[in-house]
């Protein structure tokens, strides 16, 4: 195997490990999956707690399905809502409800914490400024895929329609 093969299989394995490590915290810590945070967390940041199911599939890279099953789970346990879009009657706006906001709150101080102790504290400065620069590199290079991507170009201008494409 050569090195930067080694590099990358280290990598993916640490990445693995540590994606279910985080996972089993919050779930101890708050009863909530992996899945559930990631809707949650991202809605968290949305204005008003809201988003368009399509415009949050994008976010989370999730087939239609996969959505629709999570978000149908998350709704019968209180946590989220389906409302009419405003802006397209054929859409839906998915939103968090009071109960899904403090549960985002929570489980979001539960996730910081374990990735300071795990990650940040043991990287220190320098490797963290080494991996921003290494996430914001890789992100480029993904977005100039996802551009080449006739499917992917397809499902992005659907999600945000007038939004420049990627240089």
């Amino acid at each position: 195997m050569t090195a930067d093969l080694a590099a990358w299989r280290a990598y993916s394995t640490v990445h693995t490990q540590l994606a279910a490590h985080l996972s089993r915290e919050l779930t101890r810590a708050t009863g909530l999956s992996e899945a559930d945070y990631q809707v949650l967390d991202a809605l968290l940041d949305a204005p008003g707690g809201r988003m368009r199911a399509l415009e949050l599939r994008w976010v989370l890279q999730w087939e239609k399905s996969r959505l629709s099953h999570q978000v149908g789970r998350m709704a019968k346990r209180g946590l989220l809502g389906r409302e009419s879009c405003a802006e397209d009657a054929r859409g839906w706006d998915i939103a968090l409800t009071p109960e899904g906001r403090e549960a985002a709150a929570r489980a979001r101080q539960v996730r910081d914490d374990s990735v300071r102790r795990l990650v940040l504290d043991a990287l220190g400065p320098d490797r963290l400024a080494g991996l921003e620069e290494t996430a914001a590199l890789l992100s480029a290079r993904l977005e100039r895929a996802a551009e080449e991507d006739p499917s992917c170009r397809a499902a992005r201008a659907e999600v945000f329609p007038g939004a420049p494409s990627v240089d």
